[in-house]
C-alpha cells in the first residue's frame, strides 16, 4: 500500500510539472527532440532568437527561431499555445536568406504575417497599416512578423529615404525558377 501511495504522489508530481511547464522549457525540450532526427554530419543547431508570450490570447507564444539543417541556414516563426494545461505546437513558417521570397501568412488563425529582411535600407514593415516587429537575428540580417486578424492584408515597406514598396506574398513558381538559376 504505502508503495503504491509513493507512485501516486509521483505521478501526480508529473503531471503537475508538465501543466506548470514554461513557455522555455517546453520549447527547449521540443526542439531538442527534433534535433536529434539529424545525422550528426548535418551539425543541426537551432537558436531561440526572440519569443514573446500572451500575444493573442492568454498562455500563447510566438517564437522567433534560427535553424542549421539539410537546407542550410533558415528562420522560422511559429505560434504555439497552451491548451488544457500543456503546450501546443500550433503553426510554423520559415524563410530563407537572400532568396526573392518577400513574405508569406499562416493560413488559419492567427494570421501571422513574416518575412526575412536583409536589405539594410528597409527601415518599417507594415501589415494592413499596422506597424510590424522587426527582429535583429545577427550580421545585418532582420525578420518581421506582425499578427491580424484578416487573412489577407497589405505588407508594405519604407526604405531609409521614405519611399514605399509594396511586397508581393510568396509565388512558389517564382522560388522554383530562383532554386534553378541557383545551381547553374
Amino acid at each position: 500500500m504505502k508503495k503504491l501511495f509513493i507512485v501516486l504522489i509521483m505521478l501526480t508530481s508529473l503531471a503537475a510539472c508538465s501543466v506548470n511547464q514554461s513557455f522555455e522549457d517546453f520549447f527547449h525540450e521540443r526542439m531538442e527532440r527534433h534535433a536529434k532526427e539529424y545525422e550528426p554530419e548535418v551539425k543541426y543547431a537551432y537558436s531561440l532568437v526572440h519569443h514573446e508570450e500572451n500575444v493573442v490570447t492568454d498562455h500563447d507564444a510566438v517564437a522567433i527561431i534560427t535553424e542549421h539543417n539539410l537546407q542550410g541556414d533558415q528562420i522560422f516563426i511559429a505560434y504555439i499555445k497552451k491548451e488544457n494545461g500543456v503546450w501546443e505546437w500550433k503553426q510554423t513558417r520559415g524563410a530563407e536568406w537572400g532568396t526573392p521570397v518577400q513574405w508569406s501568412a499562416m493560413h488559419q488563425e492567427p494570421y501571422i504575417f513574416s518575412g526575412a529582411i536583409s536589405d539594410p535600407t528597409i527601415q518599417q514593415v507594415h501589415v494592413g497599416g499596422k506597424q510590424a516587429n522587426i527582429i535583429d537575428v545577427a550580421d545585418g540580417k532582420r525578420f518581421w512578423y506582425e499578427i491580424s486578424s484578416e487573412p489577407s492584408q497589405e505588407v508594405k515597406v519604407t526604405r531609409a529615404d521614405g519611399s514605399e514598396e509594396v511586397l508581393e506574398e510568396i509565388d512558389e513558381e517564382m522560388l522554383k525558377d530562383w532554386e534553378g538559376k541557383d545551381g547553374e
